[in-house]
């Protein structure tokens, strides 16, 4: 035996986290960017697959309050409303938060209240109070893990559960080959995971699998969905997507999708309080 042998506790997991971070090229974190992006949330929303596996393993109760913090445009928010007291949404894109009040005042959604915030003010002058729960759901993309983490947990009073990508997540590998990109993947669960363990967390961990089609009403609408995955496309990587969606989009019952569907798999990760 070595006693130099790398020890899982003795690893700075939010330096690596954030070496991962910038490896991966993961800018796209300021409002404007999800605004942009909310019109296509609003469509997303209506596919349950990922709300149903979630309810599933949390199993929420009728008296909690939730925090749902980066809720986007309420995949989790607006059918957890149904099944819990009070539900604060929080999330730093107006656009987002728009998309949750049209989907309260459609759905008769009474218990939602949604505050425009993120992970780095002060929650407290924010509004945001204790809760039972507290849920990260695919929001957890910050420089400072820990301090996310420790806020999350501080402020729930029985659970936390966090959800992010195990492996590649939404990316799909095949658009990255097509354009001649090399994909770069950003940290996923196992970072999270280590992180609990070093901080004395305890936590479980399940997963959630999606296959993943979604329909288009164009293949330009197809095309500009896919831009979230790159920095920027020059013209000839535009010509060559271009190229791999005409080959691949299909028309079917009034809309566009791709000729096949990607796997997208995500990690599930919970704790008690003590």
């Amino acid at each position: 035996m070595h006693d130099d042998v790398l020890d899982v506790k003795t690893i700075d997991w939010n330096h690596v986290w954030r070496a991962r971070l910038a490896r991966c090229g993961s800018t796209k974190r300021d409002a404007g960017f999800w605004d942009g992006r909310a019109a296509s949330f609003a469509k997303s929303i209506t596919e349950k697959a990922y709300a149903d596996q979630f309810l599933a393993i949390m199993k929420p109760e009728a008296h909690w309050s939730v925090l749902d913090m980066g809720c986007g445009s309420g995949a989790l928010a607006i059918p957890m409303a149904k099944r819990v007291s009070s539900i604060t949404a929080v999330d730093f894109s107006g656009a987002m938060l728009d998309i949750i009040h049209k989907q309260c005042a459609d759905q008769t959604v009474r218990n939602i209240t949604t505050i425009l915030g993120r992970w780095e003010d002060d929650w407290e002058k924010l509004g945001i109070e204790p809760c039972d729960v507290a849920v990260a759901s695919r929001s957890l993309t910050i420089d400072d893990l820990q301090a996310c983490i420790l806020k999350l947990n501080d402020i729930a009073r029985k659970r936390v559960y966090i959800v992010t990508v195990a492996g590649d997540g939404p990316h799909d590998r095949r658009i990255f080959d097509a354009v001649g990109r090399s994909f770069r993947p950003g940290p996923d669960y196992i970072y999270n995971y280590n992180m609990l363990y070093q901080m004395g967390i305890f936590a479980n961990v399940a997963f959630i699998e999606e296959k993943r089609n979604r329909t288009y009403n164009s293949p330009e609408e197809a095309a500009a969905s896919m831009h979230w995955m790159f920095d920027e496309l020059n013209a000839q990587e535009e010509a060559k997507l271009a190229a791999f969606l005409e080959e691949h989009l299909i028309f079917q019952d009034e809309s566009w999708r791709l000729s096949y569907e990607n796997m997208i798999r995500w990690a599930v990760i919970w704790w008690e309080k003590k």
